[in-house]
């Protein structure tokens, strides 16, 4: 079964001026123009190729990365609008049409937003949405736990920190004061870590690590910066909680239990006004 917006493997059967058929099964032959097709292809050739649908509402192939798929959430750039709504930039030759209806606010030329990919399922067109809560779904205790590494992008900046949508199906929020380095943007995409699959359905996140595994990824990285610093660096246990932040980019709660570890491994020695490699 072809899998529309998403990619396929399927096998070369003939070639024209126009480019190589490709098996489609039920749904007949899928053409991969000409541009993508190469030398060493021939009838019988298994291809990897992303379907979508050209101009002309057929199905065609391509080997070009689309920056999405059906069912992905991403930043996209508008490329063009008209009457019926408008079209985003996502890295195949026809864009990505957005419909006014599914417009939170007037879109315009040049500029990115959030959305949704999906197939509209009176069209069974491919389009995008920027009503992307309707396309989220809880998250559940079954499928999520606590310190586990999720892949999250940035939905939105709220006086109480980054609502992210996070694994790329559930709500979930990057609380303000637990940040130390620059505030990630609108669309940008970070690792995350689960703190707490809340009974509403969505996720408080760390950027940082948490557990015993964050001292000791942390005690790796002081080390590194002692090296890289000549042997020694200006803090220790007693520096203030504003200072180690605003320099390694962890709390002071982080930053004691890695010296302590470091200390006990015996690699650094204490000074009055800082810390040493032995």
């Amino acid at each position: 079964m072809i899998k529309l917006g998403d990619y396929n493997t399927l096998t070369l059967t003939r070639f024209t001026d126009h480019g190589a058929y490709m098996d489609g099964g039920e749904v007949g032959e899928i053409l991969l123009p000409k541009a993508y097709v190469t030398r060493d292809m021939r009838p019988g050739t298994q291809v990897d190729v992303f379907v979508y649908l050209d101009q002309g509402e057929r199905l065609v192939g391509t080997s070009e990365p689309p920056l999405c798929r059906v069912g992905d959430f991403a930043m996209l750039r508008v490329a063009w609008v008209n009457e019926y709504g408008a079209f985003l930039h996502w890295g195949l030759m026809k864009d990505l049409f957005v419909p006014f209806s599914e417009q939170k606010m007037k879109m315009q030329q040049g500029k990115s937003y959030l959305v949704h990919v999906h197939i509209d399922p009176e069209t069974r067109r491919i389009v995008a949405s920027a009503k992307v809560e309707r396309y989220l779904k809880p998250a559940t205790t079954a499928r999520y736990h606590r310190g586990q590494q999720l892949e999250c992008i940035i939905q939105q900046s709220t006086p109480l920190g980054l609502k992210v949508i996070a694994d790329n199906r559930c709500p979930g929020m990057l609380y303000r004061d637990q940040m130390f380095d620059d505030e990630p943007r609108t669309g940008d995409v970070v690792n995350a870590t689960v703190v707490n699959v809340r009974p509403d359905g969505k996720l408080d996140l760390s950027l940082q690590r948490i557990g015993k595994s964050r001292f000791r990824d942390f005690a790796d990285t002081l080390l590194d910066e002692l090296q890289a610093c000549g042997g020694t660096l200006p803090f220790h246990d007693g520096s203030t909680p504003e200072a180690i932040p605003q320099r390694f980019g962890v709390s002071k709660k982080t930053f004691k239990p890695a010296l302590g570890t470091l200390h006990k491994a015996q690699p650094i020695r204490l000074l009055p006004d800082g810390i040493a490699l032995l």
